[in-house]
């Protein structure tokens, strides 16, 4: 293999293994931040329920203040009703006192119905509020588990770089630009090797990247190792090599 993709080749590998660490380092750094947004939503459901119990009760307390003026009225209408001088007089003050009973009877079964609501409620926010503790607790088992493992990855990143950079002296300063740019571009993959199908020839070229078709040239070209030279892919762009196998067909 020429000397130009033996060091590209080389590059790659630490390439690989260095955006791997950074997959991790990510992974990790995120994990922290993610835990706290649970702990907040758990806070917000536990303050949302809090809310809603609240204003249930501040409603059943209305209903039941309404509900004490109905029944002094019924009481007023009670002494009305034995000072009636005529039987028109009393049924119109009986009607009163019935239609104001029926009233009484329904918000009564309504605060019946909020108060067990109430009580559902509450029950809902005494697990929300242990569902927080909970994930409290985890953010510490977390937090104290990314310390040493953010500190392990960060300790593999550092000596990572510096084999990429001792790596990269050997690479012509325009052709690392590209392989720095694919590499972006393809999490760490900017390299694909050719695979060569078919038992004989014509064979059948393929971008080991993209599964695109390629020319018989790239390969012609590779499997001469004197030309030293830096072929791409039409179609992904990805900097090309021959696998030693297949520059043996």
């Amino acid at each position: 293999m020429a000397k130009i993709l033996e060091g590209l080749l080389n590059l790659q590998t630490i390439e690989r293994q260095l955006t791997l660490v950074k997959a991790k380092l990510k992974t990790r750094q995120n994990a922290v931040a993610f835990q706290q947004r649970r702990i907040e939503q758990a806070q917000a459901d536990h303050l949302a329920l809090q809310d809603k119990a609240t204003q249930r009760r501040k409603d059943a307390d209305g209903l039941e203040l309404d509900l004490k003026t109905k029944e002094e009225q019924v009481a007023r209408y009670r002494i009305a009703l034995n000072t009636a001088k005529t039987n028109k007089e009393y049924s119109a003050i009986l009607t009163q006192i019935n239609t104001i009973k029926a009233d009484n009877a329904r918000i009564e079964e309504e605060v019946l119905r909020i108060r067990v609501e109430i009580d559902s409620v509450g029950a809902e926010a005494q697990k929300a509020a242990q569902q927080v503790l909970h994930e409290q607790e985890r953010l510490k088992e977390v937090q104290a588990t990314n310390t040493a493992e953010l500190d392990k990855l960060n300790a593999m990143h550092s000596e990572l770089a510096a084999k990429r950079q001792e790596a990269a002296k050997d690479v012509a300063r325009d052709i690392l630009a590209t392989f720095d740019r694919l590499s972006e571009q393809y999490e760490g993959e900017a390299m694909a090797a050719i695979e060569i199908h078919g038992k004989r020839p014509p064979f059948e070229y393929v971008c080991g990247g993209c599964y695109m078709g390629l020319n018989a040239e790239h390969a012609n070209a590779l499997s001469s190792p004197e030309l030293d030279q830096v072929r791409t892919c039409d179609n992904c762009g990805r900097i090309l090599y021959l696998p030693p196998k297949a520059a043996k067909k």
